[in-house]
């Protein structure tokens, strides 16, 4: 199973992933741990992202492409991954399509937690309020200002994925403002239903398999034997015709011969 997850900062994925990871043995597949992944092993590709981190620079999608590109040849990703934070925009996703393609694979399902970015902010303000109350130190992110560019950036960037992955009879919308469970029952709920074609293709194909095999060539049913091809003779009515036409002109004498005849 292949899947991605889609929704603005906030939403959820991350929890939603981790069960999924859980009750279907996936891997979580973070574009910032794979690119940090790269750098520490030395790949070629990482020596080049780590060259454009380090001036402060976001790594193009060629280099992240070829990073995904390779983590998905893993053989722990061979039964099936969530890839979180990729793609981010619709070339990325194009050029995703490209590289399942190759191996022969493609998205299960995408889907969507659809949010209210107005309750989104709302959380924000109510944890950091939280936070504070019990003395505790606030995390990065805890910033409806930080939150509000990124929900921008999220809408400018990532929100058309939605028209592409619609479009490609993949995407799957669920409420992701509802209760932890209630979304995580709705995720298994939508991705049973995508899969469910598919199985029943496969099964098809399996029935009518075991049936050709078991009834074996039809009764009476003969192999068919190919009779060699032989030139072509000349009709009868022809050869007469010619043979007759110049046996009368051999044993007719002309006009002439016969008065010179009757005159000696």
């Amino acid at each position: 199973m292949r899947l991605i997850l889609l929704g603005p900062p906030g939403a959820g994925k991350g929890t939603q992933a981790q069960r999924l990871v859980d009750e279907h043995g996936l891997v979580q597949l973070s574009t910032g741990d794979m690119l940090r992944a790269a750098v520490k092993a030395g790949t070629p590709v990482g020596v080049r992202a780590k060259d454009i981190m380090a001036r402060g620079e976001l790594v193009p999608d060629d280099a992240v492409v070829e990073i995904v590109a390779d983590r998905i040849e893993r053989s722990d990703a061979r039964n099936g991954f969530i890839l979180d934070g990729f793609p981010r925009t619709v070339p990325q996703a194009q050029a995703l399509d490209r590289i399942l393609a190759e191996k022969g694979l493609a998205l299960d399902a995408v889907i969507e937690l659809k949010v209210d970015e107005g309750i989104l902010l709302d959380r924000i303000k109510r944890r950091i309020e939280e936070t504070k109350a019990r003395g505790e130190r606030l995390r990065a992110d805890d910033d409806p200002a930080v939150l509000l560019r990124r929900l921008i950036a999220y809408r400018e960037q990532t929100a058309p994925l939605i028209a592409y992955y619609l479009q490609r009879r993949v995407l799957h919308t669920v409420d992701g403002m509802a209760p932890v469970d209630t979304v995580a029952d709705a995720i298994s709920d939508k991705l049973r239903r995508a899969a469910a074609p598919v199985a029943a293709t496969a099964r098809k194909a399996s029935v009518r398999m075991e049936k050709k095999t078991a009834m074996g060539p039809r009764k009476g049913s003969k192999p068919e034997i190919r009779k060699k091809s032989s030139p072509k003779a000349p009709k009868a009515g022809i050869r007469k015709s010619r043979g007759g036409a110049a046996r009368r002109a051999s044993a007719r004498p002309n006009k002439r011969v016969r008065r010179l005849t009757k005159r000696r």
